[in-house]
């Protein structure tokens, strides 16, 4: 694995567009590239001809010398949309003493954004807080990507996550399947989360969803902190953290099990990160949902 994949490392290079070009060079240089079969631009090979194949991919000159139709197959898939959305609530300003969550979740965002552009795909963002949702619409050329990295690094969260608004006009698309990639801590206090993500799952497109965390929410390691503040409400409560310990972390992995099964139940892709976690993880369970989506 490459040290750019680090995320302290990362981090340390202002420049978002840099980091996520050394990130995804550093990724591909260290993974063996796997062939994407599909209807792509890079011939690969020729498979039989079968009903219902576009004619126009027939080899005519291979029936010409073998008097049997064949297919032309590539190596990059055909080209399609994939929505970043953000969640900018103010829990995402969660910090774990090196960086907050929102730090964390705009360079992997960037970061499959750039890898996204880089198989040709159409690149979308939104970011959604409080009563509303910035957006922008996928498309697929280098100065979409530079303004999506500098929207990226506007992002201020604040305010509580936003309440649905025409969700479905706006997250409607084509008549094909898009994948949405969804950055977010899960926290929500009347399900507006999950209402959400059922509202997009209706829509038939194929979800993932990265649940993140920071390492002292999984450890409860607040180097002494014994009053908590609630980020989105204002609340405090006080623990004694050596004797809440073990009852959080039983409570924590009983909520994230129970997570993981209502979106897997939902067919919604999930997996918790950590913000001290390298990047490929995260970069490999997006080429893994990318390659299943076949139009």
């Amino acid at each position: 694995m490459s040290k750019l994949l680090d995320p302290k490392i990362l981090m340390a290079i202002k420049d978002l567009s840099l980091s996520a070009k050394m990130t995804i060079d550093g990724f591909m240089n260290g993974i063996n590239k796997s062939t994407l079969k599909g209807a792509g631009l890079e011939f690969s090979q020729y498979r039989s001809y079968q009903p219902g194949d576009d004619l126009r991919a027939l080899d005519w000159k291979m029936f010409a010398r073998s008097d049997r139709y064949y297919i032309r197959e590539s190596e990059v898939e055909t080209n399609i949309s994939v929505r970043i959305l953000i969640d900018a609530s103010a829990s995402m300003n969660h910090n774990d003493g090196d960086f907050d969550k929102i730090d964390y979740v705009r360079y992997l965002g960037a970061s499959l954004a750039y890898l996204a552009n880089l198989q040709g795909d159409a690149i979308g963002l939104y970011v959604l807080k409080n009563n509303g949702i910035f957006s922008m619409t996928a498309r697929q050329d280098y100065q979409h990507l530079a303004r999506l990295f500098y929207q990226l690094e506007q992002i201020v969260p604040d305010g509580t996550f936003t309440q649905p608004v025409h969700y479905k006009e706006l997250f409607a698309g084509t008549q094909k399947r898009e994948l949405l990639i969804f950055l977010t801590d899960l926290y929500q206090k009347d399900d507006e989360i999950t209402k959400l993500l059922d509202t997009l799952n209706s829509l038939r497109h194929e979800i993932v969803v990265f649940h993140v965390l920071s390492r002292n929410e999984f450890d409860l390691d607040f180097r002494g902190y014994s009053t908590f503040e609630d980020l989105e409400t204002g609340e405090t409560i006080q623990i004694d953290q050596e004797k809440a310990k073990q009852d959080y972390k039983s409570k924590l992995a009983t909520y994230l099990a129970e997570t993981r099964a209502s979106l897997l139940d939902r067919r919604i892709s999930y997996r918790t990160i950590c913000t001290d976690e390298p990047l490929d993880e995260a970069l490999r369970d997006f080429l893994k949902q990318r390659s299943k989506l076949r139009f």
